[in-house]
């Protein structure tokens, strides 16, 4: 991880100094950046691994400032540094781009952890997406190297993250996929906060499978998840 960049955005000082150190110390090359709009710019004139954004922040939130990356880059990791953690709140956060949340107070440890499996996937993943592979739902047609889904005349844009699960849940179709091998393959663990997050992506995934009604993401209680239709 020596040559990884990380934008820092966090308004709390005594906070960002400590988080900045402590990446620092295990390898990253961080910028620290006090509000959104001064992340926003560094953003733009910066080639970044992974952003890494308080969510409260002056200026611009973290929530906008993610929007305006996730306008024209949909693979630079996102991570969000909040207090705010009402399933409301990690939906707006998912929504406007989020790879992963992480509630303050964190350990540093966990924050490192949650960099170097974003970071490992997102280098893998572009890999896999790189042939133009598509998969039929039903009469969905699933693009997971454009997070694209495509019903007649309907186009719906994916998340990086929600189209990672659908793609594993497409390659196993019918097959029960285990809750806890969709966290550990996607998250690096299976935490509480970690499972929250993934209920919040497959009830959207299920919502935009909704433009074919026989298409189903069924939950095998105390199991997983599998993809029918």
């Amino acid at each position: 991880m020596t040559n990884t960049c990380v934008l820092l955005a966090e308004d709390e000082l005594a906070l960002a100094h400590i988080v900045r150190e402590s990446l620092e110390e295990s390898g990253f090359a961080v910028t620290l950046c006090a509000n959104g709009e001064q992340a926003l710019k560094s953003y733009q004139s910066t080639n970044y691994d992974i952003l890494v954004l308080d969510v409260m922040m002056p200026k611009m939130d973290g929530f906008e400032v993610a929007r305006k990356v996730r306008a024209t880059d949909s693979t630079t990791p996102i991570i969000f540094l909040t207090a705010r953690s009402q399933p409301k709140d990690v939906v707006a956060g998912f929504e406007s781009g989020a790879n992963d949340y992480l509630k303050k107070p964190f350990s540093v440890e966990e924050l490192v952890v949650r960099i170097k499996v974003l970071l490992s996937t997102n280098r893998i993943l572009p890999k896999l997406r790189s042939a133009q592979e598509t998969y039929a739902i039903n009469n969905i047609s699933f693009s997971p190297n454009k997070n694209m889904l495509q019903h007649g005349v309907t186009t719906i844009q994916l998340t990086a993250r929600e189209s990672d699960i659908l793609k594993i849940l497409c390659k196993h179709q019918y097959e029960v996929i285990p809750r806890k091998g969709l966290l550990d393959a996607l998250w690096g663990d299976d935490s509480f906060f970690n499972a929250r997050s993934l209920d919040v992506f497959i009830t959207r995934l299920r919502t935009h499978l909704k433009v074919d009604p026989q298409v189903q993401i069924i939950n095998v209680r105390g199991v997983g998840y599998k993809l029918v239709w």
